[in-house]
């Protein structure tokens, strides 16, 4: 697993470690990451949901009153519901993409898998994410999780990073490259 120096990730890696540990005593892991995924899913559907996330201007009460409005709606409730609360009450909102991201790591790892971060221009289908699975298993030897996301701005391809590699076959870098290569040329 790669450090990230930056202090945010930093502190959403203690913040998913306390989440992972916590549940891990309960013995309620499969439960806790099946609601951390509707969370993250949420936040990924919603432009609202991300701004208000990144926002300094809340205070602490109304950034605790959002949250637990977002997870009445997505009826997540015990452990993960007073997660994100205590999150809300501490001001760390911000992090939360990035505990997200290190609590999936933490969970892979615990069942032996790899993470694998594929970001797509539309949503995968179950068959594409199926055989991407195939592939990467194939190629790195191990099973693999997907942390997915969608950016329509690739216009097409995908983005694979997995650990400190990336291979990046969207049509938005072939068309930067290409425009790169024609500027050169004339």
């Amino acid at each position: 697993m790669a450090d990230n120096s930056s202090p945010v990730s930093g502190l959403a890696e203690r913040y998913a470690t306390a989440l992972f540990e916590l549940a891990e005593d309960d013995k309620a892991l499969a439960e806790l990451e099946a609601d951390v995924g509707r969370f993250a899913s949420m936040h990924d559907q919603s432009d609202d949901l991300q701004s208000f996330i990144r926002s300094p201007i809340y205070s602490a009460e109304e950034q605790l009153r959002g949250v637990s409005a977002v997870l009445e709606k997505a009826e997540i409730k015990g452990l993960v519901a007073n997660f994100f609360q205590l999150v809300a009450k501490n001001r760390r909102l911000f992090a939360v993409p990035g505990i997200i991201t290190a609590f999936r790591r933490m969970m892979a790892a615990h069942r032996g898998e790899t993470t694998a971060e594929v970001t797509s221009a539309e949503p995968l289908t179950d068959a594409q994410v199926s055989a991407l699975k195939a592939a990467l298993k194939d190629s790195l030897g191990k099973d693999v999780a997907l942390d997915a996301r969608v950016d329509p701005a690739l216009i097409g391809g995908l983005i694979v990073k997995v650990g400190s590699r990336m291979i990046d076959s969207s049509l938005r870098t072939k068309l930067s490259s290409l425009k790169l290569a024609m500027k050169e040329v004339g």
